[in-house]
């Protein structure tokens, strides 16, 4: 029996344990929900990996990455913003691809609805009666999508004196709840998750650029990304983006 239990010592005490190795994502905010669902998943299946997210706008992120943030993945709501890091040598551009896309909408406080139509011949300045929120457009995606949509229907004129721009678009979400705007425009998933909102509108697709969300692996990240990056394409994956508005790619 001492025998036995030395040798059970022995192989404690020998066997190679590795460590979880930690993987931080850098995730855009109107991912939030899905990513935060997806990672909780991922690390129930993959005990070997430890997988946490820092959500915040793209354009934050990516010049915190720029700055030397320790992350490791990169989802951007915006193609430019992962430009820039590719740009700057700060991603592995082979590990680049698009894997989601959104729409915009127009939304209100709930019980304040407002009759929109989607042409260029509607004044929407007329019926806005108070602030409009949206990601701020000089670096927020949701903003620069939203900008651009006002100014192919010929209102950004008009309602750039009652623009509140914010840090990103659950931000710009929460204005609207809280009736601080009497309208936004946010990504439909953002306000489809929502109670306290009602939907105006959707802008045509042609009215801005494609909206598209890149996922890449940063420079300096780990070889756990690889497998989590892969993750964020499979079946399992994609049921929760789709689950939560997301068109996959």
């Amino acid at each position: 029996m001492k025998q036995y239990l030395l040798g059970i010592a022995f192989f404690l005490f020998t066997y190679p344990v590795t460590a979880a190795e930690k993987v931080l994502v850098y995730a855009a905010a109107s991912t939030s929900n899905a990513v935060s669902e997806i990672i909780k998943q991922y690390n129930q299946v993959s005990p070997d990996s430890k997988v946490k997210a820092s959500f915040a706008s793209s354009s934050t992120l990516a010049k915190q990455i720029e700055a030397g943030a320790p992350a490791h993945v990169f989802i951007s709501a915006s193609p430019g913003w992962m430009d820039y890091l590719q740009e700057r040598n700060l991603i592995v551009k082979q590990s680049r691809k698009n894997i989601l896309s959104n729409t915009i909408v127009l939304i209100t406080p709930k019980g304040k609805p407002i009759s929109v139509e989607m042409n260029k011949t509607y004044n929407f300045s007329t019926h806005l009666e108070g602030k409009l929120c949206i990601g701020d457009p000089s670096h927020v995606p949701v903003g620069i999508y939203a900008k651009q949509a006002l100014e192919s229907m010929g209102w950004w004129k008009e309602v750039k004196p009652y623009i509140v721009g914010t840090k990103d678009v659950r931000a710009a979400l929460a204005f609207v709840e809280l009736a601080e705007c009497n309208a936004g425009i946010v990504y439909s998933t953002d306000a489809n998750k929502s109670k306290k909102v009602e939907l105006a509108a959707e802008f045509p697709a042609d009215s801005h650029n494609p909206i598209v969300y890149p996922v890449a692996k940063l420079a300096s990240a780990n070889e756990s990304t690889d497998s989590f990056i892969t993750y964020l394409s499979s079946p399992q994956a994609l049921a929760i983006f789709k689950k939560y508005g997301f068109n996959t790619q």
